[in-house]
């Protein structure tokens, strides 16, 4: 695949990449006590032959931290953490943004730090059940409705968050607004049933993430911010409703004034949930004039195709680089790929099934 348009150089914003391949989000619980470490800039620096990478989701706040060991970037010492990983990717000569991902209702008081409130824009408790390494499965919990006071200071979060990931060293910050985290939690009237400018109509419902993103591009930059959706995703009790459609033609015209570097559209139809309908990417890809990048279940031979059909610029990759930390060079040398994955060890706490998957050897 030597000469294949998934090898070419890229542009994101400002930003130039060595390829067309993404390392996509992934939670993967290693950052003990919530700070990444040196052998997570160990995972990320092995995967580095994709051309760009975008962290796991790492929280604004305390509030945010809905799971077990994922990071934030809201403290000196996360900061400190974060310059490690950045440091070894850009040494390995790729890119790398931050997600910025508050869990919102998705989330668990055993998972949380003392202090920390699980917020959501309505009281509306999640069908479901998370991890928790003090009492391992809960059911979810009923959320704190957030108040007017509450949007702004997590506004507020998300700017700083977005700042300190910039001294951090990293290129820039991926919102996430996708599977059923706070940002998406606003979209969608299941989750969102507030009587208040935040709630209601498709407008009324959008405002918050694009609040988020119009004031975290003006703290570092449109071109250093992206934002990643799922449309028809089912993720974290996100069920369908009959304005989606519309609500991504509207999200996209807005974020596309904004001139954000690029949105990332995840379809996880490769995992059994309900595909994205072309017709959306395709809208979306119409109204929105910047990069655009394509996630859900690609090879190298369906990422070539997708990025020559001119429905994407970037494709990103997830489980398979999981198992495959060399993926880009097998796929441009056209090297075996391995299958062999150890599920269990997906967010498991040390380096079994997350450093030691071996590079192609011959």
């Amino acid at each position: 695949m030597e000469n294949s348009k998934l090898f070419t150089p890229g542009k994101i914003g400002e930003m130039s990449t060595a390829n067309r391949m993404v390392m996509a989000p992934m939670t993967r619980c290693r950052a003990i006590g919530n700070i990444a470490n040196d052998l997570m800039a160990v995972y990320y620096q092995q995967r580095a032959s994709a051309g760009f990478l975008v962290t796991e989701g790492t929280s604004p706040s305390p509030n945010g931290l809905g799971y077990a060991r994922i990071p934030g970037i809201y403290s000196k010492e996360q900061v400190a953490g974060w310059k490690k990983v950045t440091t070894a990717v850009h040494t390995a000569g790729s890119k790398i943004f931050v997600q910025l991902m508050h869990t919102g209702r998705i989330s668990h008081p055993l998972n949380m730090p003392e202090g920390a409130v699980i917020l959501a824009p309505s009281a509306v408790k999640a069908k479901g059940q998370m991890w928790t390494d003090a009492r391992m499965m809960q059911d979810f919990t009923v959320p704190k409705a957030m108040t007017t006071e509450e949007i702004q200071l997590t506004k507020e979060e998300y700017v700083k968050a977005a700042l300190n990931a910039i001294e951090a060293g990293f290129d820039g910050v991926e919102l996430h607004s996708a599977n059923g985290y706070l940002l998406e939690q606003f979209l969608s009237p299941v989750s969102n049933m507030r009587e208040d400018n935040y709630g209601g109509s498709i407008e009324n419902r959008s405002r918050f993430v694009l609040e988020v993103a119009a004031g975290v591009a003006a703290a570092i930059g449109k071109e250093h911010t992206g934002i990643r959706l799922s449309p028809y995703g089912v993720a974290s009790d996100m069920p369908h409703y009959p304005e989606i459609d519309a609500t991504y033609d509207y999200l996209s015209v807005e974020l596309n004034k904004l001139d954000l570097a690029y949105i990332h559209i995840v379809d996880h139809s490769a995992m059994g949930a309900p595909a994205v309908p072309v017709a959306i990417k395709q809208k979306i890809r119409q109204n929105f004039k910047n990069t655009i990048i394509l996630a859900g279940g690609y090879d190298a031979k369906s990422g070539e195709a997708v990025l020559e059909s001119g429905l994407a610029d970037y494709v990103a990759y997830g489980r398979p680089l999981i198992n495959n930390p060399d993926l880009a060079l097998r796929y441009k040398n056209n090297w075996p790929v391995s299958q062999e994955i150890n599920m269990d060890l997906f967010y498991a706490a040390d380096e079994k099934g997350y450093t030691d998957y071996p590079a192609y050897s011959g």
